[in-house]
C-alpha cells in the first residue's frame, strides 16, 4: 500500500546505501507487488495492522495517508491502526506477514533488524498467527482507525 515516494525513501534510507538500480528495482517490485490489491481473481482478503510510529514517521506524506484509507475503503482489505498507548510488546518486534495458499498452506514471514525469516513448520506460523492476533485485539477497529487516519490528514492541511 506504499506509494512510489514513500517507498523509495524506504529502501533509499538502507545503511549500507544500495546501488541505484537495485533501489529502482526494488521499488518496481512494490509496485508490482500491490496489483493483488485489485488484480487477484479471486479476490484476496488482506488485513494490515500499522503502528503509530510508523504513520507518524518523517517519511510519511500527505499523499501515503490518503493511500492508506483509498485501500482501506476497499472491499477486501482491512487497515488497523495501532496506537501507541495500546502498544504491546509483540508489536514491537517488527513486520510480519501471515499468507495461506489457495491448497491452504500456511506460511509466516517475519522480519528482524538484522534478518528476516519465511517460515514453513506449522508450529512457528502458529507462533506468528499468535503474536498477530494478540497485535489485532489492541488495535483500533477498521472504522476508528480509517478516522484516526483522517485525522491525521486533516491536522496537516
Amino acid at each position: 500500500m506504499q506509494t512510489k515516494a514513500y517507498a523509495r525513501a524506504l529502501i533509499d534510507n538502507r545503511i549500507p546505501p544500495l546501488d541505484e538500480e537495485t533501489v529502482e528495482e526494488r521499488i518496481a517490485a512494490r509496485m508490482e507487488r500491490q496489483a493483488i490489491l485489485t488484480q487477484q481473481r479471486p479476490t484476496v482478503g488482506l488485513s494490515f495492522v500499522i503502528y503509530e510510529a510508523a504513520l507518524r514517521s518523517p517519511q510519511v506524506d500527505d499523499e501515503q495517508l490518503r493511500r492508506l484509507l483509498e485501500a482501506s475503503r476497499m472491499r477486501n482489505v482491512v487497515v488497523q491502526v495501532l496506537p501507541f498507548e495500546r502498544a504491546v510488546p509483540a508489536a514491537l518486534t517488527g513486520p510480519m506477514v501471515l499468507l495461506e495458499t489457495r491448497d491452504h498452506e500456511r506460511f509466516a514471514f517475519a522480519e528482524g533488524p538484522l534478518a528476516s525469516e519465511m517460515y514453513a513448520d506449522p508450529g512457528a506460523v502458529s507462533r506468528v498467527t499468535e503474536r498477530l492476533s494478540m497485535i489485532r485485539t489492541q488495535a483500533l477497529a477498521p472504522g476508528e482507525s480509517a478516522r484516526f487516519i483522517e485525522r491525521m490528514v486533516d491536522s496537516r492541511e
